[in-house]
Parts: structure tokens; sequence; C-alpha cells
């Protein structure tokens, strides 16, 4: 059976590196090849693969199928699995949208002498990474595990732009609720504001376990000049994590100070039609007194009758409303 061709606009970049230079770009079917020269190793990103592209990374890198499957669903936790001589790592990615935070998936393989990309949904290109990466051929003599560093630090970099643009969107909203301003649309915000930032923290909290794991295990791919740099990610991410929970707690304090300008509101409107109540009591009271059916009512001759209820009905009204004016119930 003939093998379909593969579909190189999910190729983001191949290339081999040895002793920290790079060899060029690679085609797929030479990967096998090259892994068998010494102090070399190969740097493969894909963006959203299908089966077949994942098949043929699975044979050249000889991949564990239950990690090639995780990489093929992309709806995974952030995570970091051993499979024999290879890691399998889930970072969640994020980016600012118009319309709130997007989320993205970055899986990544990576052996002594490999390293596989492979992104899903909303992330930025690696290809800043991999420049600044080769800028450094000293430290790319280290391997796959520097390369899995910078690749760690810049997705965790792209976090606090994020809970920054956020942060701006809570003080809009807080803004907007001092100005005594409480509205539904007020509300929805600061429940979607809440929703993204448990979904960021839900992301980001996994790595420091992750970073913890690659400083202390995995020495025959994690280089041991490299586990201090994930030490430093994960002192970054615990700042991030701190922004992120303080920002809750703002929000937190602020949706109860808007249900409370909310209920005040409410109030100020019972009050006010308590009052408007009070003052037409008068009127009503003394005109369903006149609708009575009574045949012997001795004011009804009187020639003034009239426009002296009328008078009591509007001066008693009147000194009513001006009780209730001092007192702001109106």
């Amino acid at each position: 059976m003939t093998e379909k061709p593969i579909d190189n606009s999910m190729i983001m970049k191949c290339v081999a590196y040895k002793k920290g230079q790079s060899l060029g770009d690679l085609t797929i079917e030479d990967i096998s090849e090259v892994l068998k020269q010494p102090d070399t190793f190969v740097w493969l990103g894909l963006r959203e693969p299908n089966t077949e592209l994942l098949g043929k990374i699975q044979e050249e890198f000889g991949l564990h199928e239950l990690a090639v499957e995780d990489a093929r669903s992309a709806h995974q936790r952030p995570k970091i699995e051993e499979y024999g001589e290879s890691l399998f790592l889930v970072l969640h990615t994020v980016t600012l949208g118009e319309e709130g935070v997007d989320f993205g998936e970055s899986h990544i393989f990576v052996g002594s002498r490999f390293l596989v990309t492979v992104r899903h949904g909303a992330s930025l290109s690696l290809n800043k990474v991999r420049k600044r990466c080769e800028s450094m051929p000293h430290q790319m003599t280290k391997g796959p595990s520097f390369a899995l560093y910078s690749i760690m630090d810049f997705i965790v970099d792209n976090y606090m732009p994020v809970v920054e643009g956020l942060q701006v969107r809570f003080d809009a909203l807080e803004e907007a609720i001092f100005q005594h301003r409480p509205s539904r649309q007020t509300m929805e915000g600061l429940y979607e504001l809440k929703r993204e930032l448990l979904r960021l923290h839900a992301a980001i909290t996994p790595l420091i376990d992750i970073c913890n794991e690659l400083m202390r295990f995995h020495d025959t791919i994690i280089s041991k000049d490299v586990r201090v740099y994930f030490r430093d990610i994960a002192d970054h991410i615990k700042r991030i994590d701190q922004s992120i929970d303080a920002t809750r707690e703002m929000l937190i304090a602020a949706m109860q100070v808007h249900l409370t300008f909310e209920t005040v509101r409410q109030n100020e409107v019972v009050k006010g039609l308590a009052g408007w109540g009070a003052i037409l009591a008068i009127p009503t009271m003394v005109f369903s007194w006149y609708g009575m059916n009574f045949k012997y009512m001795p004011e009804l001759e009187w020639h003034f009758s009239y426009p002296i209820v009328v008078g009591i009905v509007v001066i008693g009204s009147l000194l009513l409303y001006r009780r209730l004016k001092r007192r702001g119930w109106i």
C-alpha cells in the first residue's frame, strides 16, 4: 500500500544540532539516520499534526503509543509522564484575545537525543525561542534539556501579560461598580473574569510540580547543568500564581460590593415606593370615606365641603411629602 504524503504545512521546523551548532533543516525521513550520529540531537516543531504525521514521528523517534495518543487528542491536563527513555509533557498556553483569554496546549516529547513539540489551539510561535537558543551554541551543547527549559520559560513568561490584561479588565469593572452603576453586564463581566482566573490557576499550578520533578529526576534526559534553570521557572510561576490569587481576592470583594450596592439601590427604590404609597393613602382614605353609601352625612350639604376636603388632602399630602423628603425616603 502506498503511504500518504506528509503535509509539510504541519511541520514548523525540523533541525539537527551537533555540538550546539545547527546542521540545517531535515526531512522527516532523515531523522532516524541523523540520530545515529554522536553528539547530535533533533528539534522538531509540529502544529496541529494529523494521525499520519504523528504515526511517522512515532516511528522515527520510537515514541510510546500512549503518549502519541495523548498528543493527538489535545485535551489533556498539565502533566509530565515517563515512557521508557523519553518524557512526555503537557503545558497549557495562553494568549489574550479581544473577547478574553484563549487557551491552547503544547505537548513535548523529550529524550536524550531529540525534542518534539506539538502545538494545539492558541499558542505563540516558538521561532523566537529557537533563534535565541541557536545564538547560544555553548548552551545548546547541553542537549534537548536546555531547549526544553527555553520553551517552558517562554510559555510561562507569556502568562504574565495575560494576567496583567485581566487586571486591567478588573480595574474597569471596579470603576464601574464604584461609580454606582451596578448592572447585569458588570456582574457577568465579573463572573467571566473569575472563570478565566480559575482556568489560569489550574493551568499554571501543576507546572511547579513538573519543574520540581525535572530538577530531581530523569538524569539520563535532563542535564545536571540545566536543572538550576527549572528552579528559576518555578520561582517565576509562584510569582504569577500570587498575582492571580491577589486578583481573585479583589474580584471576590468587588462582587460583594456590587451586590451590596445593588441591595442598597433596591432598598432606595422600595423606600421611594413606600413613601409615595403613604402619600397616596391620604386621598385614598378620604375619597373612600365619601364613597360610602350612607344617606345621612351632614357634610354633604355644606356649601364649602368640596374645596375644604380637597384642601385638606393637598395640604396633608404636601406635609407628608416634605417630611419623607427630609428623611431621604423620596
